[in-house]
């Protein structure tokens, strides 16, 4: 059985996501495991840890925009594939599903920045 003590040794900072596996606000700061209430206790320490609180805020809106992205790539396809050969439909959902695979692209390309920097600041 995990005690408080064990698992915090294994968790430098406040792990986890839940709603699309979008990280929390304070997934960078560094925190302590409260055994009551089976939590993640956020410790901020001084005013650099804000950088960290902007930095996780900045991932969550780049994985809603891959999500988003995902769904646009879908109906883009949706698009090209009930297009019936009609060449401006077939163009229009081409032309959907490029700026969606980019965006999904740079989305996926910003988040790994921001979060390879948040990881060099928390440390």
């Amino acid at each position: 059985m995990l005690n408080g003590n064990l698992l915090s040794r294994f968790a430098a900072a406040c792990p986890g996501g839940d709603f699309f596996g979008l990280p929390k606000w304070y997934a960078y700061l560094q925190g302590t495991y409260d055994p009551t209430t089976h939590q993640c206790v956020p410790q901020v320490s001084n005013i650099n840890d804000v950088w960290l609180i902007i930095a996780a805020l900045i991932e969550m809106l780049l994985r809603l925009a891959a999500i988003a992205a995902v769904f646009m790539v879908i109906f883009g396809g949706i698009k090209y594939t009930t297009s019936q050969g009609d060449p401006d439909d077939t163009a229009r959902a081409r032309n959907t599903l490029i700026y969606a695979l980019v965006g999904l692209l740079i989305s996926i390309s910003a988040a790994i920045v921001i979060t390879f920097v948040a990881k060099s600041l928390g440390a």
